[in-house]
Formats: C-alpha cells, sequence, structure tokens
C-alpha cells in the first residue's frame, strides 16, 4: 500500500536527516481522470486527490514533481490546473535537486522517495483517501 511507502520515505529521511522528500506525480488515471480527448486537458480529479495534493504541497519536507508522458503543449496547462488548486508542482520530469553522484546516475530517471503511479500499481479510488488521512493524522 501506499501509505506503507511514504512511512518508509519518511522515517528513512528522519534516519538519514534529509531535510525533504521527493514525490513523482503521474497524472492520468493516478490524480485526474482521463477524458481521452486530444487537445483538451482532462480536469476532473479523483476523490481526495486535490485535498491530498494541497496538504503536500503545503510542506517544506516534500517536493511534487509530475512523472508524465503528456505533451509538453499540455503541461504547463497542467500546471495551471493544479496551481488553480493551490496545489504546487515544483518539476516536471525531472529532478535537479538530486545531482549524479558515485551511487546513482539521474539524467535518465529522476530521484524519488514515492512514486504516485497507475503503472506502478497505484489505485486512486482506493489509495487517495488512505493518504488524505495519513496526512491528516501526521501532520508535519
Amino acid at each position: 500500500m501506499i501509505v506503507n511507502a511514504i512511512n518508509r520515505a519518511f522515517e528513512t529521511a528522519d534516519e538519514r536527516k534529509w531535510e525533504k522528500t521527493y514525490w513523482a506525480l503521474d497524472i492520468h488515471d493516478t490524480i485526474l481522470k482521463p477524458n481521452w480527448k486530444s487537445h483538451q486537458i482532462p480536469t476532473d480529479f479523483y476523490p481526495c486527490s486535490k485535498e491530498a495534493l494541497r496538504l503536500l504541497s503545503q510542506r517544506e519536507d516534500v517536493v511534487l514533481f509530475l512523472y508524465t508522458c503528456s505533451h509538453p503543449r499540455d503541461t504547463d496547462q497542467y500546471i495551471e490546473l493544479f496551481k488553480s488548486y493551490n496545489i504546487h508542482i515544483d518539476y516536471v520530469n525531472e529532478n535537479p535537486e538530486i545531482v549524479n553522484d558515485d551511487l546513482g546516475y539521474y539524467d535518465k530517471k529522476p530521484y524519488f522517495n514515492v512514486i504516485i503511479d497507475d503503472k506502478a500499481g497505484f489505485d486512486p479510488i482506493i489509495e487517495w483517501p488512505m493518504i488524505l488521512q495519513w496526512l491528516q493524522d501526521f501532520q508535519n
């Protein structure tokens, strides 16, 4: 379950004295219900996703970035949509805060602690309410 991954991310950050956790967010079938229309982004949020992402955006120890195959023409629209709901996205398909070192090469795969993606098994109907509850129970 996603809350286990979230717990591990924050526990690891605490143990290693990291100031931030990094969250990779897919959009379609994850945050927003797809509309299957070209040149018209979907705007229908899954229940609890908007509220959870707003709470995550308020945390200084969370960096959110989109991990999406969306066309660049649509990405700015998504950023503006999220911004209109006080959801702050830091980056798109990159995490420049983590640089290559002896342990990892991040030019082609951005570093993240938590991934929210239907292709990684995330179920938005079940897991957004769990994330929202976790955030409400464990506010920083």
